[in-house]
């Protein structure tokens, strides 16, 4: 059996490796176009910011360790030009030499990746503005950051990598704003969410620009001039272009290989394309959501990696399916840590899916032990079984175990029920007896159980306007001193049950504290004392932390009038 494949990195490394574990006599040929088959992709930032110091660090397998290991003949600067599919010929162009070949193949094998969105805008060509995708993207940036000693940077975008550069282009000594087309960072999470990162980032001295786009970039001699969609100009020294990936699939395109309006090759679960001799893995595939069964693009060197292996299995007789992808992917920025898995608000309302959403604030270890910080955790589940479907946390210790536990009892489709069930491991340096994780399966329980009714920071200046509510804050003196929601009356909850008869039975009581765990014990004694209660999910922190974002570049769908 003779197999090319198409491209390095994850998939196509991946796929290489496996078919050799599983067939010692298989001739495999791995072409690269450029010089290296196997990098540290996400690690590309962390050199320009200097937290990795070493070029060799970035290299996870060179041509000829690769070669030596797993006796695949690898190709670099070997660029697949063309595929005959009728007559199993790939067409190869040798960049060192300067000249082409034919391959014949009987299997064949397309992890193309994906490449920069490079928009078309006026003046985009010059040399000061960068993308980052490859090792020869980082060691372009880092040599004009040292050779020019920029003072400002222009970072489009607030993805990951958008923001990965911004923390490490500060860390270079290098002033940061960041314009970004939507009214939030981080397109996974859901804008209440990203909120959190917004203050931190405002923290860190980053500027954001939200709901803005760039229109043209007007080369000066001592500046690059960013000029953006409202009429405002930014005068920088150098800038990120980093607004997204597109599937590099023209080569399976032109090949005849059936593809989406979007470009991404499709594949059934065997990672087959259209043509039943080639496979295709990746970022250039479309894949279907593990959670919500729908067509989806989501480019993770994880699903990539498992993607080749199945591509793999299948060449050698092996009957292996791929399940979907849910996204699962976290973020260092600075010291805080972003995470997140399944489906958001957005998809799980595009899926058609009945759902519910619920924010937890909870310590990532026991708090009488030192350096505990809270998670905050927002968990989207089935309204009627309450089966988990996404979850995003944001915080600064002990995110990244919380989303891994989340992201594996979505994939085994565990309700909040074995949320609250899990027996996960503790001592006082590491967790608490009820885990992050348990504490978001009990209040959705609740929820579930109707032990109790929530309402949202969205909801609160229709519950300020109506009549027959009553909005309650069960803080102590000195946190309600700190802000409040107008209007709300204030009653300790260590002195709620004394001054029930000071509260009015005819109306509906919407009652919060800090984070929402107080104003659940409210919402019990006055249930049972013949009251109708809502409890604010997240407390007043997190609606504070939403509404307080409306005051730099908050879009207009949101409701920045709110009163703190």
């Amino acid at each position: 059996m003779k197999t090319i494949i198409v491209g390095g990195v994850a998939g196509g490394a991946s796929a290489a490796a496996r078919l050799r574990r599983l067939d010692e006599k298989a001739e495999i040929i791995l072409l690269e176009r450029g010089e290296y088959i196997s990098y540290a992709n996400c690690g590309l930032p962390y050199y320009i910011g200097g937290e990795i110091t070493e070029k060799d660090d970035l290299t996870l397998q060179t041509p000829q360790s690769f070669q030596s290991r797993f006796a695949v003949d690898v190709r670099v600067r070997h660029e697949a030009a063309a595929i005959d599919a009728a007559r199993k010929v790939v067409r190869i162009r040798d960049h060192e030499k300067e000249e082409d070949y034919e391959e014949s193949y009987d299997k064949l094998i397309l992890s193309p990746g994906a490449e920069p969105v490079r928009p078309p805008l006026p003046g985009i060509e010059d040399k000061r503005i960068f993308t980052l995708r490859t090792i020869p993207d980082t060691y372009q940036i880092h040599e004009y950051i040292r050779k020019t000693q920029p003072k400002t940077a222009v970072v489009v975008g607030g993805g990951f990598i958008g923001l990965e550069m911004a923390e490490n282009l500060t860390h270079a000594g290098i002033a940061v704003t960041i314009v970004e087309f939507a009214d939030h960072v981080i397109g996974p999470i859901d804008y209440d969410m990203a909120c959190e990162v917004h203050r931190y980032l405002r923290h860190e001295g980053i500027e954001l620009l939200l709901g803005r786009a760039v229109k043209s970039f007007h080369p000066g001699e001592s500046a690059l001039a960013v000029e953006l969609d409202n009429g405002g100009v930014l005068q920088t020294d150098m800038v990120l272009m980093s607004v997204g990936v597109r599937p590099d699939s023209a080569l399976a395109k032109s090949a005849g290989i059936g593809t989406n309006p979007r470009g991404a090759i499709l594949v059934d679960d065997y990672m087959r394309t259209s043509d039943e001799n080639i496979y295709a893995v990746g970022d250039a595939v479309e894949v279907k959501h593990q959670v919500s069964a729908m067509p989806s693009y989501i480019p993770l060197a994880g699903p990539a990696n498992k993607q080749g292996r199945i591509a793999a299995d299948n060449i050698c007789g092996i009957d292996s399916v791929y399940r979907g992808s849910q996204g699962s992917s976290i973020l260092k920025l600075f010291d805080m840590t972003v995470a997140s898995t399944g489906l958001n608000e957005n998809s799980a309302k595009v899926a058609g899916i009945d759902y519910d959403k619920i924010q937890t604030y909870s310590a990532s270890h026991a708090t009488y032990y030192p350096g505990a910080n809270n998670i905050s955790i927002k968990t989207i589940f089935e309204k009627k079984t309450g089966r988990i479907l996404g979850a995003q946390l944001v915080g600064f210790d002990g995110v990244d175990k919380r989303a891994d536990v989340i992201a594996a009892a979505i994939r085994a489709g565990m309700t909040a029920y074995d949320l609250a069930e899990l027996e996960l491991c503790y001592a006082p340096p590491f967790s608490s007896a009820k885990d992050p994780v348990n504490m978001a399966g009990f209040a959705i329980e609740n929820l579930i159980t109707d032990k109790v009714r929530q309402f949202h920071w969205h909801d609160v200046e229709a519950v300020r306007k109506d009549e027959n509510a009553l909005l309650l804050d069960v803080r102590t003196e000195e946190e309600y001193a700190e802000g409040r929601i107008a209007g709300a009356v204030h009653i300790p909850l260590d002195s709620l049950r004394e001054r029930l008869p000071q509260l009015d039975r005819t109306k509906t009581l919407y009652v919060h504290c800090q984070s929402g765990l107080r104003s659940y014990l409210a919402c019990r004694i006055l249930s049972q004392n013949g009251f109708d209660c809502l409890n604010l999910s997240g407390g007043y922190r997190f609606y504070e932390v939403v509404v307080g974002d409306c005051a730099f570049d908050g879009a207009p769908a949101h409701p920045c009038g709110i009163k703190i």
